[in-house]
């Protein structure tokens, strides 16, 4: 009968005091964290496992992994995926990396920041993003990836707990952003994980969260898009209810008339009347605040301004 471990043992699958799985001997330590990589590696083997079963992977899938390190969670997304990109920035893990890559050839290793590089010119393209991101980057990767990879559908990302409810909150809510409305424009949240500390090493002060959500795909003709929810934009659109949103959201306590007047877009210019009519027409007050709207309001309100789609043009008053 299996008994408690001898002291001083550790469980399999505990972690050591380098931040590595205690069944992963034949690996050397796993150099020290670095803060301005924002780095906190996830070193809980059951969370682990249950990250990968909840991210979904499939043989037909190409990921897309941020951050890899010493591939953690490189190594099972390999058994699962059709290929996986893996972006890297710290030169540190390189060698192992590229040791990994030789024996999976389902593996490409990209060194750098992958912020800094035109992500939709991998091939093949992704169709799934899966990452332990840090702080720093989650919310512009994933806005990048959103807005530039249409052939990715699927997200499944460590976040700190904030930024995921950032993700997806409700209007008039502390949380309610741009961020918010842009996400939900263009995905619906599927599950979500709560990730304590523990499981990381360095422990960070936060609670994390394993969040996962897909890209809204186009209803088919003749279907009716559901209540409450705006019809999936294509990229052109996409673009302008950015620009139209973060313009907004930059002054967030002010009212729309105010904030979007002087906005410009392919030839457009917005002035306080124009923002005004289109408030009355849709049945809101031309006191209305950006935190107000609902993602499928905004969609009206860029309908009701005639907000352009096309190229954009420089909007300097932004």
């Amino acid at each position: 009968m299996a008994g408690r471990p001898p002291s001083g043992a550790r469980r399999p699958g505990a972690s050591r005091g380098d931040g590595q799985a205690a069944g992963d001997r034949a690996r050397p330590p796993r150099p020290h964290a670095l803060h301005r990589y924002g780095q906190n590696h996830l070193v809980d083997g059951n969370i682990l496992r249950l990250i990968v079963k909840q991210a979904a992977v499939g043989p037909d899938d190409v990921v897309l992994e941020v951050g890899a390190a010493d591939g953690q969670l490189t190594r099972p997304l390999l058994e699962r995926a059709r290929l996986v990109h893996v972006f890297e920035i710290d030169h540190r893990y390189a060698s192992r990396l590229t040791k990994l890559a030789a024996e999976h050839p389902n593996l490409l290793v990209h060194s750098g920041d992958a912020l800094k590089q035109d992500l939709a010119t991998l091939d093949p393209p992704p169709t799934t993003l899966v990452a332990n991101l840090a702080y720093n980057i989650a919310i512009p990767l994933i806005m990048t990836t959103i807005a530039e990879l249409p052939q990715l559908s699927r997200w499944a990302v460590m976040v700190q707990k904030e930024l995921g409810e950032r993700l997806f909150a409700v209007p008039s809510t502390k949380a309610y952003s741009a961020v918010s409305v842009l996400t939900q424009l263009a995905c619906r949240r599927e599950a979500v994980r709560a990730v304590p500390p523990a499981a990381f090493r360095p422990q960070p002060r936060v609670d994390s969260s394993f969040i996962t959500f897909l890209r809204r795909a186009a209803a088919a003709p003749g279907t009716a898009t559901a209540a409450g929810a705006a019809p999936p934009l294509t990229g052109a659109e996409y673009a302008a209810m950015d620009q139209l949103v973060r313009r907004a959201f930059g002054q967030r306590r002010k009212v729309l008339t105010n904030t979007l007047a002087g906005g410009a877009r392919a030839g457009v210019t917005l002035s306080r009347d124009d923002v005004s009519s289109a408030l009355e027409e849709l049945g809101l007050s031309s006191a209305a605040r950006p935190e107000e709207l609902a993602p499928p309001q905004w969609v009206a309100l860029a309908q009701a301004l005639r907000w352009p789609t096309g190229e954009t043009e420089v909007d300097e008053q932004r």
